[in-house]
């Protein structure tokens, strides 16, 4: 445990790197396969090199995007859903405040067991 605390070591960053361009190279390797496999027989194409692939990923990239869904990180929707609730619930009255819970508790009865409820007292003959 001590050893992942201290950080990475010379050796581990170094593996990591080869890791890296080796994983790089293959999705290459792959792009120039299939379009040599493919575009040729189905639309007369030309046959591609290695660094002719590597310009096609490169310019798709440029040309689609990085996928980072526009600097969003993970979990950001569900923190939109979080503030709109949260906007929701202050400009509710009390009374649907209440009826809200009570819904949601029905809702949810037999998720969270180990809280107890005045109901689940009550009906606890039902279930036995």
């Amino acid at each position: 445990m001590g050893r992942f605390r201290r950080g990475f070591d010379f050796k581990t960053k170094l593996l990591m790197g080869l890791c890296g361009i080796a994983f790089v190279a293959a999705v290459i390797f792959v792009t120039m396969t299939l379009w040599n496999w493919l575009i040729p027989e189905l639309f007369n194409g030309p046959a591609v090199t290695y660094w002719q692939a590597f310009g096609l990923l490169l310019l798709g990239k440029l040309l689609f995007g990085w996928h980072n869904n526009g600097g969003r990180r993970f979990g950001s929707r569900r923190a939109e859903w979080k503030d709109r609730f949260r906007d929701k619930w202050q400009n509710m009255s009390a009374e649907d405040q209440q009826e809200l819970r009570d819904k949601m508790r029905d809702r949810c009865r037999g998720w969270n067991r180990w809280t107890p409820d005045a109901r689940d007292e009550e009906n606890k003959e039902k279930f036995q």
